[in-house]
């Protein structure tokens, strides 16, 4: 057995500043720790369940949670945690957050039980060199945007990931902030699901007359057909969030290869292994793809995305994190 308690924490911790997007606004984390206990020895694990995104919540996550946690008592080791995994891709594809907690816990507590960090215990490489990291900005006025956008310049940022909010006089302010103060600013934008129809999408993007290489999600999930008309007018490509949650969503873009970004969270894809299995896929079709993150998220997640990116460094067109001394109260 690997662990003897398992227990469910809920994470809420107050932003300085409430970060808003097309399909969200957000005050505070919406995050599960799991923590995995064994005599003196404790697993961690987070998850961060998103109504809009994966259909989770707190709620959700706790009620998966008590149904499932005394069976997990019977994984004795890795390769009965992989089964488990395979064996249940169904209940993990309705419960991605709550699933990747709780198996980052057990991945934690067994790695630390045989005194190894996670690459060590999954036969990965070790962490080795830097990351770079994007610089995320959220639907603000104007005014904070800048205040924002000096933090992020100061600190070296050149990757920028710009969220629109659908407002076209604000977006296209704060675009303009960012190219002005960092012309060097490598551009990509962020809609959140924004429009219903390609038309509305490429005219809006277009007037914005901003030089971005890629747009995520800027229409209503899963409309592939639609995002590759928006790709082709727009001559960019697509990154695939609230789109892309688990593997078989592959065979919507494999054709068409050049188009596509998967951006792979690893909560929203149910864990570190599934995570893998993806990246692996993705490697084989010569897809290269966004290691993403969530808002509010801690450096627990963030921790384990090193992992992956460290894997796949080949594969990562960008990465994101947890910037906690930029995002949370002191």
């Amino acid at each position: 057995m690997i662990f003897n308690k398992l227990e469910f924490i809920n994470l809420e911790i107050p932003f300085r500043r409430t970060f808003k997007h097309a399909a969200a606004e957000r005050k505070s984390t919406e995050t599960i720790i799991i923590v995995a206990h064994n005599h003196s020895v404790k697993g961690y694990g987070e998850g961060c369940p998103r109504r809009y995104v994966t259909g989770e919540d707190i709620s959700s996550c706790k009620i998966f949670f008590d149904t499932y946690s005394v069976q997990l008592r019977a994984i004795e080791d890795l390769e009965a945690l992989k089964s488990w995994v395979s064996n249940n891709s169904s209940l993990i594809d309705k419960n991605p957050a709550a699933w990747c907690a709780i198996e980052m816990a057990l991945l934690d507590i067994l790695a630390k039980g045989k005194q190894q960090p996670i690459e060590s215990l999954l036969n990965t490489p070790r962490l080795k060199d830097s990351f770079k990291y994007t610089a995320i900005l959220g639907v603000s006025d104007p005014q904070a945007f800048e205040a924002q956008l000096n933090q992020y310049k100061q600190l070296g940022f050149t990757e920028y990931k710009v969220k629109l909010s659908g407002n076209f006089q604000d977006d296209r302010q704060n675009i303009r902030s960012l190219t002005t103060l960092i012309p060097n600013a490598h551009l990509r934008l962020d809609a959140n699901n924004l429009w219903k129809t390609a038309d509305e999408a490429i005219k809006y993007i277009s007037s914005l007359d901003s030089n971005f290489w890629a747009i995520e999600e800027p229409l209503q999930i899963n409309q592939y057909s639609d995002l590759k008309v928006v790709a082709q007018n727009l001559r960019c490509q697509i990154i695939l969030d609230e789109s892309f949650l688990r593997k078989a969503q592959l065979l919507h873009i494999q054709d068409d290869l050049d188009i596509w970004i998967p951006n792979i969270r690893i909560s929203k894809m149910g864990g570190i292994l599934r995570a893998f299995e993806i990246a692996e896929q993705c490697k084989k079709l010569g897809l290269k793809f966004i290691i993403g993150a969530q808002v509010g998220e801690t450096s627990f997640l963030t921790r384990a995305a090193l992992c992956l990116a460290n894997s796949y460094r080949k594969c990562l067109l960008a990465q994101e994190g947890g910037f906690r001394h930029l995002s949370f109260k002191s």
